[in-house]
């Protein structure tokens, strides 16, 4: 069965991903085209660079988190050190070595470039919080002055992954007014800030719903990957601005793409329970991240069992573990 992917953010979560994408693979499913935010975006390119469900697990297994959150020199000065930083970089760690993380994997399959995928393979959401604006990349950069095809997919991620005030939001310069007949009509003006794709949409089930047949029907099934079980996630202990801050981050992670999803897009959902694991437990034992993964992978395997393989859609519901 081809399908188009779309993968849910939900950052040290996104290895439950994987194992749904091994459930995938063990049912000969095949990816089309794929997208994702956040968390879920580095799972989409990796599939759209050649990575096996595999080869992902031991790439996340290994990730080196803890050099994800290297802090500056400014952490040392107490009590100030991290408003300091969050006043001048606007986040608490840079981001730098995630991306640089990120690059390296892709370089491995020959990429750096969207160009260097086939066009329309890979879509990644990002927000725009200057312009108040959801972003689906490489498509709306242009709006900006940059060539989609020049975008850098680790710069993408980038910008996908950035979690207000945790990571330092990506900043895109003002555009250079354009001439000639082929000008876009809106270039911006103005440097504009972008974060986390979760802000606005992090569950962008909708990004392939354009792609029609003649007969109005999905060209390719559409199915969603998507991270719940948000009942059991411990209380949040708030003991200042920052961890108030990812309070409130993870707290709309969890709501606003659950709760109003429809019915119609429930049959097309892979819905992976999470064991109560948050968005930013960056140190989570090995065995934790092997449950999240066995999640993944039992919630795909029961899904591609009951559903349509010529639509996609599931056949019975299916109730999650909580």
């Amino acid at each position: 069965m081809k399908v188009n992917g779309v993968f849910e953010g939900g950052g040290v979560k996104g290895i439950s991903l994987v194992g749904a994408v091994r459930a995938a693979e063990l049912h000969e499913v095949r990816f089309h085209r794929v997208a994702g935010t956040s968390s879920g975006s580095i799972v989409a390119a990796l599939l759209a660079t050649g990575y096996s469900a595999a080869e992902m697990k031991l790439i996340i297994e290994s990730a080196p988190f803890s050099k994800f959150l290297r802090r500056s020199p400014l952490f040392n000065v107490k009590v100030l050190g991290p408003a300091i930083r969050l006043f001048l970089k606007k986040g608490l760690y840079s981001g730098d070595a995630l991306e640089e993380w990120i690059r390296d994997l892709l370089a491995k399959r020959g990429v750096r470039t969207f160009a260097d995928l086939p066009l329309g393979k890979l879509k990644i959401t990002a927000s725009d919080i200057t312009n108040g604006r959801l972003l689906v990349l490489p498509d709306d950069i242009e709006d900006y002055g940059i060539d989609p095809l020049h975008l850098e997919v680790a710069r993408a991620i980038r910008m996908s992954v950035s979690i207000p005030y945790f990571f330092d939001p990506v900043l895109i310069p003002a555009a250079r007014p354009q001439t000639g007949k082929r000008r876009r009509k809106l270039v911006l003006g103005r440097s504009s800030y972008v974060v986390d794709g979760g802000v606005l949409s992090n569950f962008p089930l909708w990004i392939f719903d354009g792609d029609k047949n003649e007969d109005g029907e999905e060209a390719v099934p559409v199915i969603g990957f998507q991270m719940v079980g948000r009942n059991d996630v411990r209380a949040h202990r708030i003991k200042g601005p920052i961890s108030m801050f990812q309070a409130m981050f993870e707290t709309m992670l969890s709501a606003h793409d659950e709760r109003y999803i429809e019915q119609n897009n429930r049959v097309r959902t892979i819905k992976i329970p999470t064991l109560g694991v948050r968005t930013t437990d960056f140190h989570l034992s090995a065995e934790k991240s092997e449950k999240l993964y066995r999640s993944g992978l039992e919630a795909g395997a029961k899904y591609f069992r009951n559903c349509d393989p010529k639509t996609g859609r599931l056949t019975v519901t299916i109730q999650p573990k909580s």
